[in-house]
């Protein structure tokens, strides 16, 4: 396949060989070459590797239903409650609504998902069975991995430690824990547990955190100490983890350079608060950090459309980004610093000048999109896009096509 008449991340117009799933060549456009079937006209358009979305509960959806008031309680348990009181009751069944908004996801450019799937003594397995089946009906339009979640903690209801590992038994890619110290209060037993079925079934880790400040900070140390003593380097992920930078500078430093040092990932949701840590500085450290839209307009906010390009645009707003550089590196967190999440193989960028994913050799998970630059597609949020996972179309005019 040849993608003719493309701009690389806004660079000159050139055509791209797609051989093999991966990109074979990167060479200059030549006008009014006579295309061979099975070509993709570019039409000028923005060359990108396509978004990972890297944290979203893909199974408390309402992507497509009516907008309903939002009734939750503040605080997670709160709104964990007002989830569990209302999910069931959807104008819709929960694998239908699951795989709609996955569809729409792909639709929109994102071939490369890590969901979670909430198990607990009230929905069992039965949310994270309805993500098995929208993976399974779109394996062919997007890589997703599916993280059994603990969202209403793990130690606070009988039984909820034998659903995590039956999950894990049936497939489950990514073992996650929640606000270890906060939520089940016993952060010691918590991560012990969620390490423990880690290693047990080897798969990596996802810790959902939404502790503040010192805190926050507590809970991290206790997750750094076991990823050092278990050699689990490069196998844990801190999500979230949105007050890591409110305690003092020398604090921030010491966490980005432990997690560069024991390959800690961060997936961020673009929250609005001004005590992240740095992800300029995360990003130059070599940080894996990875975007998501964190919920779809459930029950527990209305936030959320499956478009990851409109989360790029908030990643660069909550950042307080303005120069093109900076704009740009938000694309390539939401495209390659996820991917890079996903897949150790996968290149993540290193810098604010880092654009790595079109290159020979890389894989053509790619998304063609109107804009000028990719500043301004940022800014537009075109909707003219066709998305390409291993090296096939897989969605055109925001609509997923049949393979």
């Amino acid at each position: 396949m040849l993608l003719s008449d493309v701009r690389p991340w806004g660079t000159a117009a050139s055509d791209v060989l797609i051989a093999d799933g991966k990109i074979a060549e990167v060479r200059p456009h030549v006008p009014n070459s006579a295309p061979s079937p099975g070509d993709v006209d570019g039409r000028g358009r923005l060359l990108l590797p396509s978004f990972s979305d890297v944290h979203v509960h893909l199974d408390s959806t309402r992507i497509g239903l009516p907008f309903r008031e939002h009734t939750g309680a503040p605080g997670v348990w709160g709104m964990m409650m007002n989830d569990r009181r209302n999910w069931r009751d959807a104008e819709i069944d929960l694998p239908t609504r699951v795989a709609g908004t996955l569809e729409q996801m792909i639709a929109r450019g994102t071939t490369r998902v890590r969901s979670y799937a909430q198990v607990d003594v009230d929905c069992k397995l039965e949310k994270f069975d309805a993500v098995v089946a929208a993976k399974e009906k779109f394996a062919g339009h997007a890589d997703v991995q599916i993280m059994t979640f603990p969202q209403a903690g793990i130690l606070r209801e009988e039984g909820t430690v034998e659903y995590l590992e039956e999950s894990l038994k049936q497939g489950a890619d990514v073992m996650g824990g929640i606000d270890p110290s906060q939520l089940d209060r016993d952060p010691a037993r918590h991560l012990d547990i969620v390490f423990g079925l880690a290693e047990k079934y080897q798969v990596e880790i996802d810790i959902h955190l939404h502790e503040p400040g010192e805190l926050g900070v507590f809970s991290t140390d206790l997750v750094i100490e076991r990823t050092r003593a278990l050699g689990m380097q490069g196998k844990v992920t801190m999500s979230h983890a949105y007050d890591l930078g409110s305690v003092n500078e020398a604090t921030s430093r010491r966490l980005i350079e432990t997690f560069a040092e024991l390959d800690i990932a961060m997936a961020t949701v673009a929250p609005s608060t001004s005590n992240q840590l740095s992800l300029v500085q995360l990003v130059e450290a070599g940080v894996r950090i990875g975007l998501g839209e964190d919920g779809q307009r459930d029950y527990w906010s209305p936030y959320g459309n499956a478009d990851m390009l409109d989360r790029t645009w908030q990643l660069a707003f909550t950042n307080g980004f303005r120069r093109d550089d900076h704009v740009e590196l938000a694309l390539a967190v939401a495209t390659m610093g996820g991917a890079s999440i996903m897949s150790h193989a996968t290149p993540r960028p290193r810098g604010i000048g880092d654009r790595p994913g079109l290159a020979p050799g890389d894989r053509a998970d790619l998304v063609l999109v109107n804009g000028e630059t990719p500043t301004s597609a940022v800014m537009d949020r075109g909707t003219d896009r066709t998305v390409l996972h291993d090296g096939r179309v897989v969605a055109d005019g925001l609509r997923v096509l049949a393979l």
